[in-house]
């Protein structure tokens, strides 16, 4: 999809906010509209929002980068890991977006940064490499080809982390097919801080395929885990799900102001999109606390406005080119 020049500096105002008065979900939005675009101007406008002082977004146009999954947002992305004095939550970001886009050329810069003096860089550096040699393998090369079939269309078209267990990655039986045996090992692969991270996460991911009250449970078993970085990935896992069963842990999380920051966000992020009615008092709350952290207080910025789309009937909620003289839709 090709958009004109005129369409493409109204989404890039947006999220730079050159006016000074866009409002941040509103930012979010034009950043996932560009997503969507997948070429490189989306790439070089997103690039330009690490000057940015949230670090919330800084976060987000990372990720994005990621999930475009193109080489040519590397030279940034390895930038922004580079940089000591970035917000460790963007630091660990990019590289995360690095395994994502899965270059060999990233691992020796990965590398550099498995004894970085933030725990969240060092785990996701461990895991991003771990991720791009499990894609050169020959399993991971059927996987590839597996995402390309459009008789065995994945549960979720994000690229994760890492890919959920052997048999749990395309697609997934129906919940009630899966044994509560299986949800119990993979639940105690979850759990055992002995394992790799990798493996760990692969655990999480298939859980998330399976997607059964049973299993979020044993997913919410992980927030006892003494690493932020694991948590906030839970968090993010039930932000997929939607699933109304999560919603008891994340606002207890949300609501533990001695938790990291970082999972916190996840977790307001994760409500606003399941979008109960329990879960507008807890992130109206958050906004408006003097005490809350930045990065708390934007997310459940950001939650109220995904929380109100998805109770709005909207069509999407990438529409940053809503207010263009030609809008169109991008999905």
């Amino acid at each position: 999809m090709s958009l004109s020049a005129t369409q493409l500096k109204a989404l890039e105002d947006s999220l730079l906010n050159t006016s000074g008065k866009v409002l941040l979900h509103d930012r979010f939005r034009s950043l996932f509209t560009l997503k969507s675009l997948k070429n490189e101007d989306s790439i070089r406008i997103i690039s330009k929002g690490f000057q940015d002082s949230s670090a919330l977004l800084k976060h987000e146009l990372a990720y994005c980068l990621g999930q475009i999954k193109n080489p040519s947002a590397l030279p940034v992305l390895e930038s922004v890991l580079r940089n000591p004095s970035e917000d460790p939550m963007v630091r660990h970001e990019a590289a995360e977006a690095m395994g994502a886009i899965s270059t060999a050329d990233s691992i020796p810069i990965l590398k550099q940064y498995l004894s970085d003096p933030d725990r969240s860089v060092r785990e996701t550096c461990e895991i991003a490499i771990a991720k791009i040699k499990w894609d050169k393998t020959e399993e991971g090369a059927k996987n590839e080809e597996a995402t390309r079939d459009e008789n065995h269309l994945p549960l979720y078209t994000s690229i994760d982390p890492a890919p959920a267990t052997s048999g749990l990655i395309i697609g997934a039986p129906r919940p009630e097919e899966i044994s509560q045996t299986k949800i119990d090992e993979l639940r105690d692969n979850l759990l055992d801080v002995n394992r790799p991270l990798f493996e760990r996460y692969r655990a999480m991911f298939a859980l998330r395929n399976i997607g059964s009250p049973a299993a979020v449970d044993a997913l919410a078993a992980g927030f006892s885990d003494d690493s932020a970085l694991f948590k906030h990935e839970i968090a993010f896992v039930f932000g997929q799900l939607l699933s109304p069963h999560s919603v008891p842990c994340l606002i207890e999380v949300l609501q533990n102001s001695t938790e990291s920051d970082m999972v916190r966000h996840e977790a307001a992020e994760a409500l606003g999109g399941i979008a109960t009615p329990e879960v507008l008092p807890h992130l109206k709350e958050w906004v408006a606390r003097d005490d809350a952290p930045v990065v708390v207080r934007e997310s459940c910025q950001v939650a109220l406005d995904m929380w109100e789309y998805e109770n709005s009937g909207d069509f999407q909620y990438a529409n940053g080119l809503e207010s263009t003289s030609t809008p169109i839709s991008v999905l």
